[in-house]
């Protein structure tokens, strides 16, 4: 039997997917159209590196109403060469329209040697979301205190955007909040030991916009097989479900919050 998720017509925004992985496939037309089919019509694409920037905007292209890039430098590709990288990423946002600098931050889960040259690249490249008057979209993995040091080091009101894939502490989402981030949610609110859900439930949804991260990260009931951004609907659900109200009522609010943010 196939969940049924009343929408009222209202629309459902991906703040961040890598669905452009499917670039020129099937498999992409088959993705957007469940997409569509569930009322997720926002998606918001984040490259990784600079080999998957023609990937992104051969997505945007393919789906130019519903697809929005973003470009910047995954903290886990911040290598001997990230300078290199930088300054191509630069010249590409000089001649694109895009609508935030994204996914960046700092990862220490899988290698802490590069710590020091992902704080630089991290820095870097907020401060190009300054120069442009873009949000960023930040990735944090096991370094809440090396991601908040750089914050805070450098907030100003010119510093904005979401903490994507938040999986922090109460604490830390206010402290997120308080730097002007809105707090990006995906399927780990779904599952059952993470204790996200008792986090999203005390949080305002004036702070919080959704997101898959797909192909990671699939929600209940799909966990453990490959997300996708049709998958929405369940965190949508989750959310609702933990404010006790309808999910009509999360897209609504999640989507103009995301508005907010992207400025489309």
């Amino acid at each position: 039997m196939v969940e049924q998720f009343d929408l009222n017509n209202q629309s459902l925004t991906d703040t961040h997917t890598h669905i452009y992985y499917q670039a020129g496939s099937e498999k992409l037309k088959e993705q957007m159209d469940r997409c569509f089919k569930n009322g997720i019509t926002r998606l918001f694409l984040p490259n990784v590196d600079v080999s998957s920037i023609e990937k992104v905007f051969e997505t945007v292209a393919a789906y130019p109403d519903h697809c929005f890039p973003m470009l910047g430098l995954h903290p886990c590709d911040v290598k001997e060469d990230y300078e290199v990288q930088l300054e191509q990423i630069y010249a590409k946002i000089q001649t694109s329209k895009i609508y935030a600098i994204g996914e960046i931050g700092i990862d220490l889960y899988w290698d802490k040697s590069t710590l020091e040259i992902q704080k630089d690249a991290f820095r870097k490249q907020i401060e190009w979301s300054k120069e442009l008057g873009l949000p960023i979209s930040i990735h944090c993995r096991e370094a809440f205190n090396e991601v908040f040091e750089v914050l805070e080091e450098m907030a100003d009101d010119r510093l904005f955007g979401i903490f994507h894939c938040f999986t922090g502490t109460l604490e830390q989402a206010h402290r997120a909040i308080k730097l002007g981030f809105k707090l990006g949610i995906g399927g780990v609110v779904t599952f059952k030991k993470a204790g996200l859900d008792a986090v999203v439930k005390e949080i305002s949804l004036e702070h919080i916009v959704l997101e898959t991260d797909a192909p990671y990260l699939a929600p209940v009931p799909f966990r453990g097989k490959e997300n996708e951004s049709s998958y929405l609907v369940y965190v949508a659900q989750k959310v609702a479900d933990l404010h006790e109200i309808g999910i009509d009522k999360v897209a609504e609010i999640t989507t103009n919050n995301s508005k907010q943010i992207f400025k489309i």
